[in-house]
Order: C-alpha cells, then sequence, then structure tokens
C-alpha cells in the first residue's frame, strides 16, 4: 500500500475548505434524505436498536432488500443466504475482492476506476488490468475489442460498475452483453459495483424517461449465464442521500456470499444497527420516490452541463450517477490535474481531475488527463453559483 496516499476526494475537499471554495469534487448530497428514513434512525434509537446486529445483517433489511431486487428486476434471492449487509458498498467490494482474489491473480477493471477498487486489488495482492472507457461525443464507451484481449488464463475477477463513477455513463445492452461473454468465457467471477441504480436519465430532449415501464439499469446478475457467478453491490447512501450512514449490501449465490462473509466478519464484523431498519423502510418507498429522485437529478446535471458549456467547456454526456465530465481544453487547459489545483483561486470551485482514476502511462490516462470530473449533486443554489464563478475562466484562454 506504500503507493496509496491520501485519496484525491481528500485532497480536493480539504482544498475547498481551505480556500472557501464551492465544492463539486466530492459526491456527496448537501440535503438530506427522505423525511421517514431519518425518523426510522431516530426511532430505532430511542427504541433500543444500538447493540450488536446479526452478523448478516438485520432480518428486516435482509428481507426488505430481497423484496427491492424482486420489485425492479425479477431477481430472487433468500435472504438468510444470499444477501449480506456491509459497512457501505466500500466494505462489500474490499471483502469480495480478499475473498475471491489470490496473489496475483489478475482484476480486470474499467478505467477510470474508483480509487478504491485499485486499492482493495493491491490489499488482496491481486494485479490490476485495466479494460478502457474511451471518451467519445456519445459519452464514454467501452472498449469491447479491449477487453476481449484483456482477458486470459490468470484472470479471476471482473470488477464492474455500472451506472460508472466516474464518468456518468451507464452500459448499453451490448456492452453488457459482451461483459457477460467474457465472463463466461473465461469463467470470471463478477463483482459489480450499483450503487447508483436508481440514478440513471435520460438525454436532453429523451423522451423516454423515468417511469416507463422497463427498468432504465439492466443489473448484469439478469443476462443469461450471469447469475451464478455475480456478486451485486449496492447501498443506501446514493439513493436516499444518506451517504455518511455506511449501509450497504452484497448478493448473489450463497457460497459467493458466504465467502464475503468470512472475510466481512473481521473488517467491520457488524455495523450500523438503528440504521438498518430504517433503510428497510425506505426500500420499501412508492415508486414516484425513485422516479422523482432521477428526475430531479437530471434536471441538475442539465442544469451544471448548461452552464459548463456557456462557460466555454466542452461536456461528455452523462447518462447516470452524480457526475459530469469536462474538457477545459477549449478555455486553453490542457493539464487537469494541475487546473483542480488552481481552480479555486482562479474561480472559486472544486473538482477532482479524472487522471487520478487511471493507472498512470495507461493509455486511458492519457486520454483522461486534460479532463475534470464535477458533481451535480448539490442544491440548485450551489449549483448557480458554481456556473457562476467557472465564468471567470472564459477570457482566460491562454492561461
Amino acid at each position: 500500500m506504500r503507493r496509496f496516499g491520501p485519496t484525491i476526494f481528500a485532497e480536493m475537499s480539504a482544498l475547498a475548505q481551505r480556500t472557501g471554495a464551492v465544492n463539486l469534487g466530492q459526491g456527496f448530497p448537501d440535503t438530506d434524505g427522505p423525511a421517514s428514513l431519518l425518523e426510522g434512525a431516530v426511532e430505532a434509537i430511542r427504541s433500543g436498536v444500538n447493540q450488536y446486529p446479526p452478523g448478516i445483517g438485520m432480518p428486516v433489511l435482509l428481507e426488505a432488500v430481497a423484496r427491492h431486487q424482486r420489485r425492479f428486476y425479477g431477481i430472487t434471492l433468500d435472504p438468510a443466504t444470499e444477501i449480506l449487509v456491509t459497512a457501505g458498498a466500500t466494505e462489500a467490494l474490499s471483502a469480495a475482492l480478499l475473498a475471491l482474489v489470490e496473489t496475483g491473480d489478475e482484476v480486470l477493471v474499467l478505467e477510470p476506476a474508483y480509487d478504491a477498487y485499485v486499492a482493495g486489488i493491491a490489499l488482496a495482492g491481486g494485479v490490476q488490468r485495466p479494460v478502457p472507457l474511451r471518451p467519445t461525443p456519445q459519452g464514454w464507451r467501452l472498449d469491447v475489442a479491449a477487453l476481449r484481449a484483456a482477458a486470459n488464463g490468470r484472470s479471476r475477477v471482473l470488477l464492474l460498475n455500472t451506472p460508472h463513477n466516474p464518468t456518468g455513463t451507464v452500459l448499453t445492452a451490448a456492452e453488457l452483453t459482451a461483459v457477460a461473454e467474457v465472463a463466461v468465457e473465461h469463467d470470471l467471477v463478477v463483482i459489480t459495483d450499483e450503487v447508483y441504480e436508481h440514478l440513471v436519465y435520460p438525454r436532453p430532449g429523451d423522451v423516454d424517461g423515468p417511469g416507463r415501464d422497463v427498468p432504465l439499469h439492466v443489473p448484469i446478475a439478469t443476462l443469461p449465464g450471469m447469475a451464478e457467478r455475480t456478486l451485486t453491490v449496492s447501498s443506501a447512501g446514493k439513493t436516499f442521500s444518506v451517504t455518511g450512514w455506511k449501509i450497504g449490501w452484497v448478493s448473489g449465490p450463497a457460497e459467493l456470499v458466504a465467502a464475503v462473509r468470512t472475510v466481512k466478519q473481521f473488517l467491520t464484523y457488524v455495523n450500523g444497527a438503528p440504521f438498518q431498519p430504517a433503510v428497510a423502510g425506505a426500500l420499501d418507498l412508492p415508486d414516484a420516490f425513485f422516479t422523482e429522485l432521477a428526475a430531479d437529478h437530471a434536471r441538475r446535471r442539465d442544469l451544471l452541463a448548461d452552464g459548463l458549456r456557456a462557460g466555454g467547456f466542452g461536456v461528455l454526456p452523462a447518462d447516470g450517477t452524480y457526475f459530469l465530465t469536462a474538457d477545459p481544453r477549449p478555455l486553453g487547459f490542457e493539464d487537469g490535474t494541475d487546473l483542480c489545483r488552481r481552480l479555486p483561486g482562479l474561480a472559486g470551485v472544486v473538482a477532482v481531475p479524472m487522471a487520478a482514476f487511471c493507472k498512470p502511462g495507461s493509455p486511458t490516462h492519457a486520454r483522461a488527463a486534460p479532463l475534470l470530473r464535477f458533481t451535480f449533486c448539490k442544491s440548485d443554489a450551489v449549483l448557480h453559483e458554481a456556473v457562476d464563478r467557472l465564468q471567470r475562466l472564459a477570457p482566460s484562454r491562454t492561461a
């Protein structure tokens, strides 16, 4: 772990605090989740739900996760053996990697990659094998040929993330099919991070948006040959705007979940007793909550994207998550990392460089080097203030 220092999120959030800049770097909302969820946690605390919960999670939450997966995706799970509650999605991912990856095993991971994936692979003694997403006018798209070329006899796990952080892309049906074909052909276990499952949006002008009858997010576990080899990870943090609660879960075949549980019990053991029944209640909220959540974030995405374009940035399409990719080269800035460190002084805003999510020297690192990631999971007032400040960059075309 010597090569891992403080995360880019810690660096940029500290920079925002020191300078008073608007923080569009770290992806956490600035508003709380639904009142019923918050009241559920308060009631649980007051009623004495404050000691160790069961090791696999409280039955009320395990059953709610099972209902959620059946309701939205038609996936049937046994709450007693095929679901495990974790300390957020990060613990679920790390425990799964520690459980399934032996020293020297290769882990295929989409790049740009959330930094916790790379650290988790290193903790497990695995070898990161980047599979590039390429920035295109249609957004970031999977390089299917590179995926097929990356898989080999040393490959053990394919670590998937869709909707994808940091790019905001949502894999298409063809891309998901290619991933499934590679997984089956090479007998890979797929660990899929789906924490943004309810944050998928139409493109501006797309009439086939939230509320349509078919799910906008397609879990890879629903594809042929995938249920028996897929561990699906999700959490309450993004869907319910409680990122500090750290209530996540992993689901899949009983033998794979049991392997993750064996590791998880020696990490946090258990966590968040009073939050678990509160999250269980939230998972049963009506469909309107989830469709309105997506519609509201789509509106915020468009607000930020329009403001960035008006300020001279290029903006790649984003179909999900909290994030947009912005290209500052039209303004004369070629180095995204350098610009992020200067941006609080230039414009009073913090972003995150896309290069931080790429392995140094990889082809994706070179493509990402100029680019920035902005988050839009903020209030309208914050987004408007950030956009107004970013307008200051427009005259600085030779900076």
